[in-house]
């Protein structure tokens, strides 16, 4: 249940158009739901204007169809993170509306299927936009799975791919798109450069995500992560390693402090 929602319950009970039996029945859901092996937070949406996602690493395929089906009694969009392609196989067999985002490794849940969730996130485009940046191709994975969840949030995405420092001058012509937004979420592997240089260019919320692309001594990351961490461009958000999702829900909470956006799980809305 959303801040949205829950706000039209109230007002309904107020007004008299519902009883309190009636909404005592759609407010009871709003600690948490209990299928036996998980507790799934149906209420975390209006309390924090992020809904719950499911981790599916360690999880059976047949728990994460129970999840989904408890979850899509409360909302039109459910996601699941991090699924490989065998998992992501299996729960499908069992659930037939969802679909598979094999770059991010997401599994999609929508009224409307993949046409229902390309039209979510239209609607705010315009007041709460992120320019997702990846500083190369290699770091798309990462990417695409921030964007997803900031879509899934009802916020625009802007992409732009490939403008590491190796080749600086491929972002010059950005420069104007990244102070139009937000936030920037800005990606990057190897010595993780990118998002000082980002941060030393435009006023917009820097979100910095370090991937585990790169060599040996990059040490799956780490090199990266204590490079953003390090960065002489003060104030720039840094999450874990590979976390595209964790970046994308900072964003979503700067946004709803700013009262930009307000989290959105309905086509549409």
């Amino acid at each position: 249940m959303d801040a949205q929602k829950l706000e039209q319950i109230l007002k309904a009970l107020a007004q008299g158009s519902t009883s309190t039996d009636e909404a005592f029945d759609e407010l009871k859901g709003m600690t948490f739901d209990d299928v036996g092996f998980a507790k799934i937070d149906q209420y975390r949406e209006a309390r924090q204007g992020i809904p719950e996602v499911i981790y599916c690493p360690g999880k059976t395929a047949s728990q994460i169809v129970a999840i989904v089906h408890a979850m899509k009694a409360k909302r039109n969009v459910v996601l699941a993170s991090r699924a490989d392609e065998a998992l992501a196989e299996k729960v499908l067999a069992m659930i037939q509306d969802g679909y598979y985002d094999e770059l991010s490794r997401t599994l999609i849940f929508c009224a409307g299927g993949e046409v229902g969730f390309s039209e979510i996130g239209l609607v705010n485009a315009g007041k709460s936009k992120v320019a997702v940046v990846t500083a190369g191709t290699a770091d798309l994975s990462v990417a695409e799975e921030a964007a997803i969840y900031l879509k899934a949030a009802g916020m625009g995405v802007e992409r732009i791919n490939d403008v590491g420092v190796a080749g600086i001058h491929r972002l010059f012509p950005y420069i104007d798109v990244l102070n139009s937004v937000m936030a920037v979420i800005v990606i990057a592997g190897m010595d993780g450069a990118l998002p000082s240089v980002i941060g030393g260019l435009v006023k917009s919320p820097v979100i910095c995500v370090p991937t585990s692309t790169g060599y040996g001594a990059s040490f799956q990351g780490l090199s990266a992560l204590l490079t953003m961490l390090n960065s002489c461009a003060a104030g720039l958000t840094v999450v874990n390693i590979d976390n595209g999702f964790g970046a994308a829900m900072a964003a979503v909470r700067i946004a709803s402090v700013c009262n930009l956006t307000n989290v959105r799980t309905e086509p549409g809305v």
